[in-house]
């Protein structure tokens, strides 16, 4: 499909199960000690994702885990058994925060970072903790990983040569996606405007390897490999103001991801909302992260720090999301 196999695969995908394996109520919530809101909803949505926790709910990786050191697989293990055995109503994250320096170098302790940047930099934390033991490894052999598997898609960028027509496809490994939200009233408009082909003209045209020379073209992403998980980060923020876009954008329960595929045509390609990150707040450098999400039981949660409350399906379909997180 354009892109390389692997030469390795590191993780048998017939291991990762979509479904809870044990179904049980919410966990713990967990303690703020200090702007830590941001760090305590992304661990609360990756808790509640099936299929990472199913593995780290098994041990499997610790079992097998010869890293010296820091490993952030084996931290966030110890922290989802923590949180979905507890038998007390909230608990302090401190194996996340006594490496939150290691996670991302830039994170300040007691400043209010972003929820976004920690879930990137938490992943990424994840997927170098899986690669520690591979060397010299082709990209395509490092999106085998279980990290890669759940998280990991790909993007087709496809431009075509409005002289001669020719089709230059490019591909890139992606873990989220982030869209665009300023002219979008909905998640769904948002993903059209992502898969509509851009125009390349004027300064920004393209050089044709066939034309030989700078050319009008048109460039389009599509998914071409559709995740396990869907992240989606809806744009909220100016970096360069700290503004903050606080409209409604109405988001579904179920998505079909399939328009927005380079395949459009075929089956539809279902996900299902588990999990949502909210900011409250007028700014990028203030306010307050919590998230609602599905437990095993069925059942959907507003996690607030310590506090866990149970809520409504509607309740979580109304909020001001910041990132949604959905599952295949």
């Amino acid at each position: 499909e354009g892109i390389s196999p692997p030469k390795r695969i590191l993780f048998p995908p017939e291991k990762i199960c979509m479904v809870w394996q044990q179904r049980q109520r919410a966990g713990a919530g967990l303690f703020n000690v200090g702007n830590t809101c941001f760090l305590n909803s992304v661990l609360q949505c990756l808790t509640y994702t099936p299929p990472l926790a199913n593995y780290l709910l098994s041990r499997e990786h610790s079992q097998a885990c010869h890293q010296q050191g820091f490993c952030m697989m084996c931290i966030m293990e110890a922290h989802v058994n923590k949180v979905l055995h507890s038998p007390v109503s909230a608990i302090l994250p401190l194996a996340v925060l006594k490496v939150f320096r290691r996670i991302g170098e830039h994170f300040q302790p007691g400043r209010e970072e972003d929820a976004h940047d920690f879930l990137c930099c938490t992943v990424n934390a994840m997927q170098r903790a899986c690669l520690s033991a591979s060397n010299d490894l082709d990209l395509s052999s490092q999106s085998t990983t279980i990290v890669y598997q759940i998280f990991g898609g790909f993007l087709r960028s496809r431009v075509t040569c409005f002289s001669c027509e020719a089709i230059s496809d490019s591909y890139e490994a992606f873990l989220d996606v982030p869209l665009d939200i300023k002219a979008a009233s909905s998640l769904t408009a948002a993903l059209e405007e992502f898969v509509t082909p851009e125009h390349l003209d004027g300064d920004n045209c393209f050089k044709c390897d066939k034309c030989k020379k700078n050319v009008a073209a048109s460039k389009r992403f599509t998914v071409h490999r559709a995740p396990k998980i869907l992240t989606v980060c809806l744009k909220r923020f100016d970096c360069f103001t700290g503004g903050k876009i606080s409209k409604v954008v109405e988001y579904p329960e179920y998505l079909d991801l399939r328009p927005y595929m380079s395949q459009a045509d075929g089956a539809p390609l279902q996900y299902s909302l588990y999990a949502v990150l909210v900011h409250s707040g007028v700014s990028c450098h203030g306010g307050h992260y919590f998230c609602y999400t599905k437990a095993s039981n069925g059942l959907w949660y507003e996690m607030d720090d310590e506090s866990v409350e149970l809520r409504c399906i509607d309740t979580a379909l109304r909020q001001q999301a910041y990132l949604l997180f959905y599952a295949r």
